[in-house]
């Protein structure tokens, strides 16, 4: 009989190192059958302790972790079965071709894809019989992937798959990570890059010091943070102190009509807003009155760099 309910779950997950150092600090949640689960942070945050905790590969100081409804103490031999692992850095044999290493991988479970399927779905085939040590970076990367999808698992943990990848590699493997899931298979995903977390996760959870601090699809995230679309601008002088009075001076600008937050970047503001066609002429006014001169302006969709950076104070890819 399948399995009914969520897939992955747990539930006030705490690591604590040294019995001071607290990695993760009360974290839940719960992944649906058949999403793709993102999980998003900066260094430090806690993510790749929680991911190793639900991969069963580190133990947690508190709280429970259940798979298919299982935790790793009850059947971890069948647990391992139903999930494939792809590292951030795999490393692989140089010395054996790639179909050997997928037949490799292939052999530690009991019910293993054929190869050649495998092959073809992450188009390897022309590369079968070549040494992995003379594959391409993203070439590397998608072996690193049929390794994890040969155990024909129910669950895929993907850590950073596409970081270093140029654009056509990373776009190979999202294909691979929608085709799983066509297929039914659920998705836990990190990621550095916030246009791959906005178009390939159903929901994510954004974590922060050891504990989630949002958490929804990308476009509930983004409504939460009030305006649909920034307006960003510099004035002269605004990388030192465009209006004379600092980070108090912001309020100037969050008093202009539309306006739902207002944060500085360096020499540019950012003004998130809900109508930009009202925000804009007072913008252009406010400017004119205050005896400043506007230097840059433009406008665009929010996107969840945004909300990352409101709840955080800083860029995911700044580390």
């Amino acid at each position: 009989m399948p399995f009914v309910g969520s897939p992955i779950e747990c539930t006030n997950l705490r690591k604590t190192y040294d019995g001071k150092v607290e990695a993760v600090r009360g974290l839940s949640l719960s992944i649906e059958a058949g999403e793709c689960f993102g999980l998003l942070g900066p260094n430090g945050a806690g993510k790749t302790t929680t991911i190793e905790i639900l991969e069963g590969l580190l133990a947690p100081t508190s709280g429970e972790v259940r798979v298919f409804g299982q935790t790793w103490n009850d059947n971890p031999r069948q647990l391992r079965e139903w999930i494939g692992i792809s590292l951030q850095e795999t490393r692989l044999s140089e010395k054996l071709t790639v179909r050997e290493t997928i037949e490799l991988f292939a052999s530690f479970y009991s019910e293993p894809r054929p190869a050649d399927e495998v092959l073809q779905e992450l188009e390897l085939t022309e590369k079968a019989d070549a040494w992995v040590g003379k594959l391409s970076g993203g070439q590397k990367q998608r072996l690193a992937v049929a390794t994890a999808l040969v155990g024909n698992p129910r669950i895929l943990f993907l850590d950073e798959p596409t970081t270093g990848l140029d654009p056509q590699s990373r776009r190979q493997l999202w294909d691979i990570v929608r085709a799983f899931q066509k297929k039914g298979g659920t998705v836990l995903l990190t990621t550095h890059y916030m246009d791959e977390a906005e178009r390939l996760c159903d929901r994510l959870a954004i974590v922060d010091h050891g504990q989630i601090i949002a958490e929804g699809s990308p476009n509930e995230l983004i409504d939460r943070l009030g305006g649909h679309h920034v307006v960003e601008f510099q004035v002269n002088g605004s990388g030192k102190d465009a209006d004379g009075n600092g980070e108090a001076g912001l309020d100037r600008w969050r008093s202009l009509p539309s306006v739902e937050s207002v944060r500085r970047e360096d020499a540019t503001i950012c003004v998130s807003v809900r109508e930009p066609h009202l925000t804009i002429p007072a913008l252009l006014d406010a400017v004119t009155k205050q005896g400043h001169q506007l230097e840059h302006l433009s406008t665009r969709q929010a996107s969840l760099e945004d909300v990352f950076v409101q709840l955080t104070g800083r860029h995911l890819r700044e580390d």
